[in-house]
């Protein structure tokens, strides 16, 4: 009743504080960041490591078990799963919660140092990841052309790639599907055997003869001039003219013993846009960024694109942010028909329109105030920051 009192009592003061919530919560509104679900950390590690051309049980005996065997003994681990394809291993790690992922991290780490000696040679370093909702796409794109496939995956690598990356908020562009191009050298083995030449022989004098060598530096009076031996190939020609060995006087190039083609690496899954071979592309996004503002600018820019590069057509093909506007939408809506159901009702009961307006006025004042409750980065000190004012020094007696 006091409260009540000194409220009515007080106006300017009143109308004061409501304006300086309405101000709060309308900022607080503007900066709150839109996504779908909500920023969860869950307590699960995934380790991932590729070694092409093995089999599931290669891949399980060589790369998975030991994994395994080495971070079930990190402490918290409660639980480890694996699958084992073709070419991949996957070791996921579940941690119970509460656990500080940045100090399990750093102890897997320390665990995958010590058994990476005993993976093959050929097999990547397993790379590890924290489980993120927001490394999810927020948008994904089909790219479709009347272009040769090859020409078109170069042309999103090289020109389209950058200019998505770049927007404000988009953490990376993951290109999946369409040809990459690759150099198919098939070997004779007829030819090898009657020349003597080993499989070793032939990759140790490709991969010698495709490097750029520093030659150090040459002075030149007060000038000093960096030299280099550029050797990497540029032409079929040139690499089919490496020479491999030499045979009673005769030297042994590489396309006496091989076919060379400029080809594509192997198909290995396939991707149609509206009926047509294409290739996939996904926008995921910062963590902590606006998803609908990130997609919103993703898409003004491949606006640009399809403009700028008319041989190429990217159309959305998934796009999150439609579904939080919607869902947004839904709720706002739902907001303002129960308002205004509950100042009806209070119309019904009260039989008076002065106390109607007053507390109708409140409904939406208290509804603008949550909102600088919930911004991340709200508007009271913390405690570290309260104990260094002077009300706080003087609080503590100091």
């Amino acid at each position: 009743m006091k409260l009540s009192q000194f409220a009515v009592d007080r106006p300017i003061f009143t109308s004061m504080i409501a304006l300086i919530v309405i101000l709060l919560g309308a900022v607080s509104l503007i900066r709150l960041p839109i996504d779908l679900m909500p920023d969860i950390t869950y307590p699960t590690l995934s380790i991932r490591t590729n070694y092409a051309d093995a089999g599931p049980e290669e891949i399980e005996e060589l790369i998975t078990r030991p994994l395994e065997e080495a971070v079930s003994a990190v402490p918290g681990v409660e639980e480890v799963t694996s699958v084992s394809t073709e070419g991949s291993s996957s070791v996921r790690v579940t941690f119970g919660w509460g656990t500080d992922l940045d100090v399990a991290a750093n102890d897997i780490r320390d665990r995958l140092d010590r058994v990476i000696s005993r993976l093959p040679d050929e097999a990547d370093r397993p790379t590890l990841r924290k489980f993120d909702l927001a490394a999810f796409p927020v948008l994904i794109l089909g790219a479709s052309s009347n272009l040769d496939p090859i020409q078109m995956r170069k042309i999103i690598d090289d020109q389209v790639k950058y200019r998505i990356e770049r927007i404000p908020g988009v953490a990376s562009l993951d290109v999946w599907g369409g040809f990459s191009r690759e150099i198919h050298v098939d070997l004779h083995l007829d030819r090898m055997k009657a020349l003597g030449v080993s499989l070793d022989q032939i990759l140790s004098r490709i991969q010698t003869g495709n490097v750029n060598v520093p030659a150090g530096p040459l002075e030149r009076g007060n000038l000093e001039v960096l030299v280099r031996t550029p050797g990497e190939y540029t032409s079929l020609e040139e690499l089919g003219s490496t020479v491999i060995a030499v045979r009673e006087g005769a030297v042994v190039q590489l396309k006496d013993m091989a076919d060379i083609k400029d080809s594509h690496q192997k198909l290995t899954r396939i991707i149609r846009i509206n009926g047509k071979p294409g290739v996939r592309l996904a926008v995921n996004k910062q963590s902590g960024t606006n998803t609908v503002a990130v997609a919103k600018e993703a898409l003004r820019e491949i606006q640009k694109i399809n403009r700028d590069i008319p041989q190429l057509n990217l159309t959305p093909i998934i796009d999150t942010s439609d579904y939080i506007r919607r869902s947004i939408k839904n709720v706002g809506l739902a907001a303002i028909f129960g308002g205004v159901l509950a100042i009806v009702v209070l119309l019904f009961f009260l039989q008076s329109i002065r106390s109607t307006v007053i507390i109708g006025t409140a409904i939406p004042i208290s509804i603008i105030a949550t909102f600088a409750l919930i911004y991340p980065q709200r508007f009271y000190f913390k405690p570290d920051d309260f104990r260094r004012t002077s009300l706080g020094r003087w609080y503590a007696g100091g």
